[in-house]
């Protein structure tokens, strides 16, 4: 379906109104009325005066949250010889549908390519997006002029977060030379590090073995990326992050042996932080066993989709704080760009949608199994990712002064999942079927009301780039704090 053929003007007006609602935040909930003016929240509270002329929302009975932020999206990413189905203005309207108002997507420069050329070339491509938008961008190679970019990256254009794939050999696989350099200049400039944390080498080899046994179907994919393969990547980059004392933030993670790795670092004082799917939280990897190619191929992205019981693994991980962000790794190929490895299974591009359900399959299958409270959906879904990329409470908070993104949130609301009746440009939806109880009846972005019960309003070009202040940068620390006496040594 396209976006086009359900979307309308947005509402505009200076002022919105949301009454009746309880308000959701990550720290609590409470009822209150909230007035958004120019594109800000302006008031917060019970019975608060309303401007003649204003738009009013009745969300009696619904939840007020802020909207949805999906900290991991690929829109119009040229990649594996194609380029994804949705661009940014076709991936950010699904988005808006389903409640998310804010994503970051992903900048990825070529080896040898610089990262400011590169960073340009995508903020050309965003000037359509219909929602709120920022980048990481990915280190894929190294050298002094690459150290130079990352600084100016930082200081002039808001970028405070450095994307490395540890998989993808003999393309744009960051080595750990490479690693150590980039995490290291992060530290100095008060960015994040975060990492696509595979084995490159090990799944290149266990792909190659794979095909000379003449396993080439799509059920091969999973073969070839064990969780062992994650779970080493991942402990090597805790490592590496320990060694120098930088943060790290590590992307999609699928399995219970990734968690484990990050659970340890945690209880140890790392700061370490992890982000799930939800294709991972709810999909198994039954799907690759599918006969028909399409079905099967549909579902191949990296890392794989895994047994069911790493995603019981991954709940828990959100429950328990080891988790922290959910987002979609949202990256559309159509049944005809999957062919292109009909007859190789490491020429299917990778990739699945979600951008548009992200919201809906969490809080249903989250919090209306009471497994997540609403604040903790609220936490997952937006305010940690604002607070771990530096934009809260500016985005991931419903309080005075924020921008106004908002989502009212009905949570008795239903509908099944569909290809048929999605918003995104991808022919496939890896949820097709699921009933989900728990949707956005309206969206707001920067004040403009974009969706309205089913109505998509969205605006290209209406999204505005996010400039993301860097952290400030931290020395190095070579040992716990303790008790010392005069002489600097430590007390018996």
């Amino acid at each position: 379906m396209s976006c086009n053929s359900n979307v309308h003007s947005a509402i505009s007006p200076s002022h919105i109104a949301i009454r009746g609602g309880t308000v959701v935040n990550a720290d609590h909930q409470f009822r209150a009325d909230v007035l958004c003016r120019d594109g800000r929240i302006v008031a917060v509270g019970e019975q608060i005066e309303v401007p003649a002329g204003a738009a009013i929302i009745d969300a009696g009975g619904q939840y007020v949250m802020p909207g949805g932020i999906d900290p991991h999206t690929h829109m119009q990413l040229p990649f594996m010889g194609t380029v994804t189905a949705d661009d940014f203005y076709s991936g950010t309207a699904a988005a808006l549908a389903g409640g998310t108002t804010s994503i970051i997507d992903f900048v990825i420069p070529a080896p040898q390519q610089s990262l400011l050329e590169a960073f340009h070339i995508w903020r050309g491509w965003a000037e359509k997006s219909a929602a709120d938008y920022s980048f990481h961008v990915a280190v894929t190679w190294w050298s002094d002029s690459v150290a130079a970019e990352m600084e100016t990256l930082v200081r002039q254009h808001g970028v405070n977060s450095f994307k490395h794939f540890m998989a993808y050999k003999n393309a744009i696989m960051a080595d750990d030379s490479v690693l150590i350099s980039s995490f290291a200049r992060a530290l100095e400039l008060g960015a994040m590090p975060t990492v696509h944390a595979e084995n490159g080498e090990l799944v290149h080899l266990l792909q190659q073995q794979l095909l000379a046994q003449g396993m080439r179907a799509p059920a091969a994919h999973p073969l070839s990326r064990p969780p062992q393969v994650e779970a080493e990547a991942a402990g090597r980059a805790i490592a590496i992050a320990n060694v120098l004392q930088t943060p790290l933030y590590i992307v999609h993670v699928s399995c219970a042996e990734s968690l484990a790795a990050i659970a340890r670092a945690r209880a140890a004082g790392q700061r370490v932080y992890g982000e799930v799917l939800a294709g991972h939280l709810l999909i198994d990897d039954s799907v690759y066993a599918n006969p028909d190619f399409a079905g099967a191929a549909a579902h191949v992205m990296s890392p794989p989709f895994r047994p069911a019981e790493h995603q019981q693994a991954l709940w828990k991980g959100l429950r328990s704080g080891d988790l922290h962000t959910t987002a979609t790794d949202h990256c559309t190929f159509c049944a005809g760009q999957k062919a292109m490895g009909r007859s190789d299974f490491t020429k299917i591009p990778n990739g699945c949608g979600g951008v548009e359900e992200r919201m809906s399959v969490i809080w249903d299958a989250g919090v209306g199994s009471g497994w997540l409270t609403p604040s903790e959906f609220v936490a997952i879904t937006s305010a940690n990712a604002a607070r771990i990329f530096n934009i809260y409470p500016r985005k991931g908070s419903v309080s005075v002064g924020a921008d106004a993104d908002l989502v009212v949130w009905d949570p008795l609301a239903s509908r099944t999942l569909s290809a048929a009746t999605q918003h995104s440009l991808g022919d496939f939806n890896v949820f097709e079927g699921r009933t989900v109880q728990g949707l956005p009846s309206h969206t707001i972005s920067r004040g403009k009301l974009v969706f309205e019960r089913g109505e998509l309003r969205a605006e290209r070009g209406a999204g505005r780039y996010v400039r993301r202040p860097p952290f400030a940068p931290q020395k190095q620390i070579l040992q716990a704090p303790g008790k010392h006496d005069k002489q600097g040594s430590k007390q018996k």
